[in-house]
């Protein structure tokens, strides 16, 4: 113990601490019987490159089980299972192996269980909702009521719509009074109260992975836990199967609850849009369905209210044709499972060991200062794949403590290639207990704009949500290398630090357990071991400068700004640029006239792959290859790309007809906007040189699109219309700014580093503004609220996230990580930078910019 407390935070080498040997140490359940680095080659080739971590969204498939249903369904004939001849019958027979393999996969028969397939888990929690007995309160007896866990995904709690307008009782429970205030004893059941009342708990919760008793379902329906064991009547149990079943075996043999819902996209990654009610039969037949479909009914009459449903509990329930062909596809997606993997109980350990040497290393990283890298949403610390699911939730924090919003995470990942979650993943219980965000808080972030599923993560510096990581099958450790790594090089202070006394518990107490549990040895000198590595070791092998030091200067940078400047003091306008094709290369001018828009022409085009999603550099960095030019005497666009021919893109004046080209809907930064495509031309040659189909469309000139709201600076120009920008008519940019980051950048760099540092030309490129001033002090233009270039008046309407397109080389299209890592420490942690949403007022709109301009500011 005295050597885990002298070792405490002290420097090490990272990559040899997150090695694979270190795992294995520790950890020995790792793939399966086939090596996972040639399953991963066969079967998920299109995932190289990408670091996929939102298993708990959705699996993936594996290519395999494509390729086998594809072939099924291209030698056989499956016709309408409710008609009788040969085709219909093969899809009937197929459709009820299909039901037996789903209960024999959670070990039960059709003696016990229906399967009753719906569109999603979703709709089958809806489907119990409205189905269930419930009954209102009556004389002699209370009404039903429906309780369900806090820590519920939104579809559960959702259910209290429908029941509430029934006058039945709802009551959300914390898991902690479940047992707390249970009874000793079952408690006994006076045959004169049969109202039913439903309990509702998750088997994991998808915000943290926590696993919760299955005992839980007995003890509900034996009425010893609370609440059951508070209210007299029969009481039934739902589990929610859908973030357990993923990588978890289920025994509905051992624990019989009512009713099952799954999703099956987030076992097998396919066929999406499927899951099933799996719903004890004897507990099927209490339930009541007002409306019938085809299918559903033995007989009816149409001019008489008379109808009987059939016998079939599944058929019942299924209204119409179910998807057929979906759900033939399970019977491949079983075989791939269970022959890539061997079963759910390999999958738990796999994916479990992923995470737990995740958290491990995540939870005790901190750094150069000792400060702990990560705040951690977790009841426990990974003791046990029986208590804890492949989910790691956690916020990220900077060197004094401050977080760091999980937008900010969620952008940097996507450019380093890593796929997570962030938000509160539609489980609003757990997110407040764990964020302890009150209810008067929420309501509040509701009221200052924020609302499910946007980029808003802090509110007065408190974070509103999270990140999520989530393993599954076909995850790996270098998809935990990566991961880590990230952390490391984007958000860590250096010298890397870590709490050895923390992680020299965790190693010792989780590995006993789990190796005691599963019958495997672990060295006993493995803690020894790692602390001595620890240190012998030394730093990491990243050098860089201090971030403590870099906010110490921002801060006196904008000091001298506040105390120095005074309205009005003139810069210069350098550089103009436009980009006509969003995306593409930037067009250069001198002198350059304005639109109702902005800049004349400024992203007045967009390119969009053969489903019409507009392409960006995120998707493809290409683009910015492509050049194109504006010559306006002519009317014209040239395309230009080296190694190609030049091609030329007629711009129709605003008096052209519309019905000339091709009218197509499109959405720009969630905006949809009306657009025309450009001809078979353009459309082959973009396709040709980006080697996918791509077409060139434009906005359409009677299209209005008007700016977003919920800039703070934004007073005047809400009315401003847009071209097909993401948020505002004009980029700006100080070149102060970018002097100083690019300073920053060399005082990062190894003189051993065989590349040469970005130049200040090269930096202003990749944040890809449309005006570059020249200013006195850098950020200065963080306080600016207005300014003046030539005659033509602008208004400052807030900072652009520049995270996505900074880390693409503008000249070859390479994706670097430089400037993002050397911002990413400046900003500690965030990556807006100097980049500024800037608008025109509305009078301004035939202007002409010219570089040299002067360029008045004024301060807000």
């Amino acid at each position: 113990m005295q050597l885990l407390d002298a070792m405490e935070k002290q420097s090490i080498n990272f990559d040899k601490l997150c090695s694979f040997e270190s795992y294995e140490n520790v950890w020995s359940h790792y793939g399966y019987k086939r090596d996972i680095n040639d399953m991963i080659k066969q079967e998920f080739s299109r995932i190289k490159g990408t670091t996929y971590l939102d298993h708990a969204g959705a699996a993936l498939y594996p290519e395999s089980l494509v390729r086998e249903f594809c072939q099924d369904i291209s030698r056989n004939i499956y016709g309408n299972p409710h008609s009788h001849n040969p085709s219909s019958r093969l899809t009937h027979d197929t459709l009820e192996r299909v039901r037996y393999r789903i209960l024999q996969h959670f070990n039960t028969t059709p003696d016990e269980y229906t399967v009753i397939f719906t569109s999603g888990c979703t709709a089958a929690l809806k489907l119990v909702a409205e189905s269930f007995p419930w009954r209102p309160p009556t004389a002699t007896e209370s009404a039903s009521q429906f309780c369900y866990l806090t820590d519920n995904h939104t579809s559960v709690v959702g259910m209290r719509q429908v029941t509430s307008a029934l006058g039945v009782v709802s009551l959300p429970v914390s898991f902690e009074d479940i047992e707390t205030r249970a009874k000793c004893v079952p408690q006994t059941e006076d045959v004169s109260f049969k109202t039913p009342h439903l309990f509702c708990y998750p088997a994991q919760s998808n915000f943290s992975g926590r696993k919760y008793p299955l005992r839980y379902i007995r003890g509900i329906q034996a009425r010893q836990l609370y609440p059951a064991c508070d209210r007299q009547g029969r009481w039934f149990v739902l589990l929610d199967a859908a973030s357990f079943a993923s990588c978890s075996p289920l025994d509905l043999q051992e624990y019989a609850a009512d009713f099952v819902p799954i999703s099956f996209y987030k076992i097998f990654g396919f066929p999406t849009g499927l899951g099933a009610l799996l719903v004890q039969n004897e507990t099927a037949a209490l339930l009541r369905r007002a409306y019938f479909g085809g299918g559903t009914a033995s007989a009816y009459l149409a001019g008489e209210n008379y109808y009987v449903p059939t016998p079939s509990i599944a058929n019942r329930f299924e209204d119409g044709t179910i998807p057929f062909l979906d759900i033939i596809a399970l019977n491949h997606a079983f075989d791939a499972l269970y022959t890539l993997t061997g079963g759910m109980d390999k999958i738990q350990l796999h994916t479990f060991g992923l995470a737990r040497h995740s958290y491990m290393l995540l939870s005790s990283l901190c750094h150069g200062n000792g400060a702990p890298v990560a705040q951690m949403y977790s009841d426990s610390e990974f003791e046990s794949p029986n208590t804890q699911g492949a989910i790691l939730n956690f916020n990220l924090m900077d060197s004094h403590g401050q977080m760091i919003g999980y937008s900010q995470v969620d952008k940097l990942a996507s450019l380093f290639n890593i796929h997570i979650r962030t938000g509160c993943f539609c489980n609003t219980g757990a997110c407040q207990r764990f964020l302890g965000i009150t209810n008067d808080e929420v309501k509040n972030n509701l009221q200052a704009g924020h609302v499910c599923g946007d980029n808003i993560d802090l509110v007065d510096g408190r974070p509103t949500g999270s990140v999520r990581v989530s393993f599954g099958y076909m995850s790996t450790f270098q998809d935990c290398q990566n991961f880590l790594k990230f952390v490391v090089d984007c958000f860590v202070e250096k010298p890397v630090k870590v709490d050895g006394e923390k992680l020299g518990r965790m190693k010792w107490s989780t590995s006993f357990k789990c190796y005691s549990q599963y019958g495997l040895t672990m060295p006993t000198d493995e803690i020894t071991e790692h602390i001595g590595d620890f240190e012998h070791i030394g730093d990491i092998e990243h050098s860089s400068i201090d971030p403590v030091d870099l906010a110490v200067n921002e801060k006196r940078v904008k000091s001298i700004t506040k105390e120095g400047q005074s309205n009005g003091i003139a810069h210069i306008l350098t550089n103009i640029y436009i980009y006509p094709i969003k995306s593409c290369a930037a067009f250069e001018v001198t002198n350059w006239p304005v639109g109702p828009h902005g800049l004349l022409h400024d992203r007045g085009w967009m390119v969009v792959n053969g489903n019409g999603i507009c392409l960006n550099q995120k998707r493809e960095p290409r683009l910015c290859l492509i050049h194109p030019r504006i010559y306006l005497p002519s009317n014209t666009l040239l395309l230009q790309v080296a190694g190609m021919n030049t091609i030329c893109v007629p711009m129709e004046s605003d008096s052209e007809p519309l019905n000339s080209h091709r009218v197509c809907q499109s959405k720009v930064c969630g905006d949809r906007v009306q657009t025309m495509d450009c001809g078979d031309e353009a459309a082959s040659w973009l396709s040709d040189f980006l080697g996918q189909p791509c077409r060139l469309i434009r906005q359409s000139p009677d299209f209005i699109r008007k700016m977003k709201e919920g800039h703070e600076k934004v007073e005047e120009v809400s009315a401003s219309t847009l071209s097909l920008v993401n948020e505002g008519q004009y980029l700006m940019i100080n070149r102060a700014s970018v002097d100083l980051l690019q300073r920053h950048i060399m005082r990062r760099q190894e003189p051993s580093d065989d590349h040469f540092p970005l130049d200040t030309e090269q930096l202003i490129s990749r944040f890809r503004a449309n005006l570059v001033i020249s200013g006195k002090k850098p950020f200065e233009e963080d306080d600016w609220s207005h300014f003046i270039i030539g005659n033509t008046h602008f208004q400052v309407a807030g900072c652009c996230g520049r995270c996505q397109m900074i880390g693409v080389d503008q000249t070859t299209g390479a994706k670097t990580k430089e400037p993002l890592l050397s911002l990413s420490a400046y900003r500690k942690g965030k990556v807006t930078f100097g980049v500024y949403l800037v608008h025109q007022s509305l009078e301004n709109s035939n202007a002409t910019l010219c570089v040299g301009s002067s360029v008045i500011s004024e301060m807000s």
